[in-house]
């Protein structure tokens, strides 16, 4: 069935929770490969580009709340992927060699997810949603 087809399809929360349904199942396929959720995938990239990071500074690239980023790190961490720090009240989350190790399949991985939804929505309409979207979440309150 259409969305275009459904009773719902004038409602923001209707299209948008089909939207980020179609969109996490392209971007679970994507990162199978290296046995990562997307979520997992992207702290991770944050994690080896940038080691040390803090994990408000992961909330703030990542939109997803403190608990969230905790648990994301502590699956990294039983997967020997990430090592966190603690020097006084700061936490610093570095990758491990393992991760480091990775991050060319991470971009492989990040390049196909691009690439499989560029093909599907075509590369001006893909930008201009995504910058569309980001607006819109920019504008509504948290």
């Amino acid at each position: 069935m259409k969305a275009t087809n459904s009773k719902y399809c004038q409602c923001l929360y209707f299209s948008s929770s089909a939207l980020a349904r179609k969109i996490e199942k392209l971007a679970n396929e994507s990162w199978k490969k290296v046995g990562l959720s997307p979520s997992h995938a992207y702290l991770l990239m944050l994690v080896i580009e940038k080691p040390g990071i803090q994990p408000t500074e992961l909330v703030h690239q990542l939109l997803l709340t403190p608990s969230t980023i905790t648990r994301l790190i502590e699956k990294l961490e039983e997967k020997k992927l990430v090592v966190r720090t603690t020097e006084g009240k700061l936490t610093n989350v570095y990758p491990s060699p393992k991760a480091k190790s990775l991050l060319p399949e991470l971009k492989e991985c990040l390049n196909h997810f691009y690439q499989n939804y560029i093909a599907i929505l075509g590369k001006e309409e893909s930008a201009r949603m995504v910058n569309s979207i980001n607006k819109l979440v920019d504008k509504l309150p948290v």
